[in-house]
């Protein structure tokens, strides 16, 4: 969890709570719709059958890195503005400015004027989302589609009261509700809220669950890759 507490940390200190409640507001209204349209219906029953698909979230993750590697034209390992804006026209995604600099900021957790590779994941999966389902404007990739669809699902199934963002209470139900008898210890459950509770609100929204999920399910970021490669 290294790079996490690491993308937390700077969050924190960056003091930046309110700086994406626009757009964290818009993920809260669109996770809530989503909630209404499932009719309580999931494919996952409890965190473990989350955890066995882990290995085949990181695969398809993973393929996420040629589209960056493709974008990342001077590749120094991060996609800056200009970048982004050749990618999103070439995916075919019609953003606003306005919605390109908010989408570029809340993803650029490290201030580093730069979009990572772990960074890219959640961006896309962003405008996946908020996208209107009406337009044309989609990721052309039905297999990374069928994917943010299912990382999605995951946050419903956190999502207990379906107000579109998580509490600590839910996140502990969540952890225990195939076995309550053998629930997890205390400690864990409020490490793993921790983990995506990066400015203690008590409250966690769609895009800091994404940056939680994406640790938890081993996405290597460029910082792992060149320290194991050294």
């Amino acid at each position: 969890m290294k790079a996490l507490n690491k993308l937390g940390g700077m969050l924190c200190c960056r003091g930046s709570a309110n700086k994406y409640s626009r757009l964290d507001a818009k993920l809260e209204k669109r996770m809530a719709e989503f909630k209404r349209g499932s009719s309580g219906q999931s494919n996952f029953k409890s965190i473990d059958s989350i955890i066995l698909r882990f290995p085949q979230f990181r695969e398809e993750l993973k393929n996420i890195r040629n589209v960056f590697d493709l974008y990342d034209e001077d590749s120094n390992g991060a996609i800056d503005r200009e970048e982004l804006k050749k990618c999103l026209q070439k995916l075919q995604l019609h953003l606003t400015a306005e919605e390109i600099e908010d989408l570029f900021h809340s993803c650029d957790m490290d201030g580093s004027e730069g979009i990572q590779f772990n960074e890219f994941i959640v961006l896309l999966c962003l405008i996946y989302l908020l996208k209107d389902p009406h337009t044309t404007s989609k990721i052309d990739s039905p297999q990374l589609e069928a994917t943010f669809d299912t990382v999605i699902e995951v946050f419903l199934f956190l999502d207990k009261n379906g107000d579109g963002k998580l509490n600590k209470t839910e996140v502990v139900k969540a952890l225990n509700e195939a076995s309550p008898r053998e629930k997890s210890p205390a400690h864990v459950s409020r490490n793993r809220f921790k983990e995506m509770d990066w400015d203690k609100s008590g409250k966690v929204s769609f895009r800091q669950f994404l940056f939680a999920f994406i640790d938890w399910v081993g996405i290597e970021t460029d910082e792992e890759i060149s320290q194991e490669q050294s």
